[in-house]
């Protein structure tokens, strides 16, 4: 299984390289006449059905643009990429990346994970695991405070007490679907592990983009943020049926509605993270076939950077952490900050404790 490199405390100010598509923007029009024509060409009538109904689409490598000059010499992209449109919580999804895998048979398969969150592909359908560990957000699994480490370094405390936060108010809101989370990717995991593809973690670090959403709010934002999330962890009110359970691509999409500074971090910047994945990394080098397995909420955003870069799409650019405080600013603001994470996260360790 690949991951993504690691970025370094010291990585670059983030410039968007590419804009979010224009509300014009269908990403089914844009590729529907190669994605109709590849599935025709395979024989396989559950593809084309996908397509028809927008779930699967294929970029050619000729729809990329150029290979950008820093990319080194013997770098070869992707000859195509097929991307399929998942939801995290239906069965439907695990039987669609099962037919669509077998059926294209990738040299890669790019999930929408991270490192921190690959855990979700090796949780078993009859495990005990709390509910907690079933979520894009939990920290879970045997090596969970390697996993709080890991994201204090990458994120910092604030990224790390609001992960806590939205993974406790996931669980609540998702418990009425009645099934586990991520059923897609533990399929995607083992079906390329039958055709010998390799497995590609193709999302940028929670931590990372988690921090980045942080930054984006004010302090009053942030204040109603940790509030409102509160209010959700310890209101009484349960969802009634299936219906009531939402993605995480959902969930930031509510969120953006209240603060629509976030819509930058959590979706658009992590569409363009995924196709740099599906289409630049080393992992993807000289592959003659990458399927991705994404929400299928993310599927505009990636075709559009696909098929717009113009070479801007590259790492640095996407992970890159900024600050301009001077050390004693920054003193001030992290003991401030200190005392208030200290807060919610022994709040949160006195809910959990509850919880489960």
């Amino acid at each position: 299984m690949a991951a993504g490199p690691t970025p370094s405390a010291t990585a670059a100010s983030f410039r968007p390289p590419i804009p979010p598509p224009p509300p014009c923007f269908d990403y089914r029009a844009a590729v529907l006449a190669d994605t109709r024509a590849a599935a025709a060409a395979s024989g396989s009538p559950a593809l084309a059905a996908l397509v028809e109904s927008g779930a699967l689409v294929r970029v050619p490598r000729r729809r990329f643009g150029p290979v950008p000059a820093w990319r080194p010499p013997d770098f070869v992209e992707p000859e195509e990429v097929w991307i399929l449109g998942t939801s995290h919580l239906s069965p439907e999804s695990v039987a669609d990346v099962e037919r669509v895998l077998r059926a294209v048979r990738p040299d890669n398969v790019v999930v929408e994970l991270c490192r921190s969150r690959a855990g979700i592909m090796y949780v078993s359908d009859a495990s005990d695991e709390p509910l907690l560990k079933s979520n894009m957000f939990s920290l879970g699994g045997a090596k969970f405070f390697g996993a709080v480490n890991r994201s204090i370094n990458l994120g910092g405390q604030s990224a790390l007490a609001l992960r806590l936060l939205l993974a406790v108010f996931s669980s609540k809101i998702s418990s009425g679907a009645n099934r586990p989370f991520g059923e897609e990717f533990r399929a995607a995991r083992k079906v390329s592990e039958d055709i010998g593809a390799q497995l590609v973690l193709g999302d940028r670090p929670i931590e990372i983009t988690l921090e980045r959403a942080w930054k984006s709010l004010s302090w009053d934002q942030k204040t109603n943020l940790v509030i409102s999330l509160f209010r959700g962890i310890t209101s009484t009110d349960t969802p009634q049926d299936e219906k009531s359970a939402v993605s995480p691509y959902e969930l930031y999409q509510k969120l953006s509605t209240s603060y629509p500074s976030l819509l930058q971090p959590l979706i658009h910047e992590r569409d363009m993270f995924l196709a740099w994945s599906l289409k630049r990394s080393k992992a993807v080098n000289k592959s003659k076939i990458v399927v991705g397995v994404v929400g299928k909420g993310h599927m505009n955003g990636i075709v559009y950077a696909l098929i717009s870069d113009q070479g801007d799409l590259r790492f640095r650019d996407l992970v890159g952490r900024e600050s301009s405080d001077t050390w004693v600013t920054s003193l001030v603001k992290g003991l401030i900050r200190d005392t208030i994470i200290g807060l919610v996260l022994w709040a949160l360790y006195e809910q959990l404790q509850a919880l489960l």
